[in-house]
């Protein structure tokens, strides 16, 4: 080795990691169909699988990994999805992967739509960075793991009995969460008030289109110890769930409403709180600028999820600490989760403590 090479290799190791070049990264993107334990019933569809993009970002010999759930509403399909990272995937290689937050601005600049393949790569690239730094993302965000909420468990639509065999089936969970919004609500409601007294939230996707409506369901549901009712209408009809809110007493939560950081001011005078999602915003960056927006216009704090592997409930969870409630239970309803993540104990999560993700695979 001659000096010239000596110094090179020299001055290489003394350079902090946030300077060094990484070597040739590779990204690969997969579409995983997710069987469902039970069909999946809400007032958008019905469904015994679901189908998400997962993505592999490699470099330097290590592997991030994320997912993204597309959302139909929004017209993503995970091929879609795939497509649209596909068409990037140079451009994105190209990068640095420590530079995310610059590689991330461009992606988000040259793709329009398709915040579930956003999210996939968004989470694949805190994976790989958490993992590069040795610590979990949890602390990489400077949060304490102990402060994660219970999570909810959620009964999709169905018939009587199969409502009460799904409701047994999820004694281990303190808290449920009930899909409504057809006109099969009281029943629904009745048939898990027939099984359990847990505490109730309830999620009624755009299901009523009348306020008047609205407010008579949400006042009978606080009387069957709803704690709070997402989505009560439509996204569009702001002026018409201000006008609900101001006659019932339990708290109204923006779903549908809610997709990016930008919607946070105009939802204020509608809605007492936000369910962010990081398939709907576009990944964990987009989601934190979420949660401390909505934060400093005190509003309260949920973090849900799609049908989901533990890739993408496990980046949800890791910023978990920072909200008031918690709907991650989108690798529960599935059979065949490829990875382990969070866990979730008595309803409370429980954040893993290994670097980046901390996904293990089954």
């Amino acid at each position: 080795m001659n000096r010239r090479d000596l110094f090179k290799t020299v001055l290489g190791a003394a350079l902090p990691l946030s300077v060094r070049s990484a070597s040739v990264s590779q990204l690969e993107t997969e579409i995983v169909g997710l069987k469902l334990r039970h069909t999946w019933t809400t007032v958008m569809s019905s469904s015994e699988y679901r189908d998400t993009l997962h993505l592999r970002f490699t470099a330097d010999g290590v592997t991030g990994r994320g997912e993204g759930a597309p959302i139909p509403r929004y017209k993503e399909t995970a091929e879609t999805a795939r497509r649209a990272i596909e068409a990037v995937k140079d451009r994105i290689t190209s990068y640095d992967p420590r530079q995310f937050s610059k590689l991330l601005d461009d992606v988000f600049t040259h793709i329009r739509g398709e915040f579930a393949a956003k999210a996939a790569l968004d989470i694949a690239l805190m994976d790989w960075n958490g993992q590069k730094l040795g610590v979990p993302l949890y602390r990489y965000f400077g949060l304490d793991p102990n402060d994660a909420p219970v999570t909810t468990f959620s009964i999709g639509i169905d018939k009587p009995e199969i409502v009460r065999q799904k409701v047994r089936e999820a004694d281990a969970y303190p808290v449920l969460k009930v899909k409504v919004g057809l006109k099969t609500d009281e029943e629904m409601i009745e048939a898990v008030r027939s099984v359990t007294s847990k505490p109730l939230r309830v999620d009624a996707n755009e299901g009523w289109t009348d306020k008047e409506e609205a407010v008579r369901k949400i006042n009978w549901l606080e009387k069957q110890g709803v704690e709070f009712i997402e989505q009560p209408m439509p996204a569009h009809m702001l002026e018409e769930t201000r006008w609900v809110r101001s006659k019932v007493h339990i708290p109204i939560i923006a779903d549908e409403a809610c997709l990016h950081p930008e919607d946070m001011p105009r939802l204020a005078s509608s809605f007492d709180g936000v369910n962010i999602k990081i398939d709907k915003c576009g990944g964990m960056l987009e989601a934190f600028r979420m949660i401390n927006i909505a934060r400093s216009l005190k509003l309260k704090t949920m973090l849900g999820c799609m049908i989901s592997s533990s890739v993408a409930i496990t980046a949800a969870a890791h910023l978990s600490p920072l909200v008031d409630y918690a709907d991650l239970d989108g690798n529960l309803l599935i059979a065949n989760d490829p990875f382990e993540g969070v866990l979730v104990k008595n309803g409370k999560l429980i954040l893993p403590n290994r670097p980046g993700l901390g996904l293990l695979p089954r």
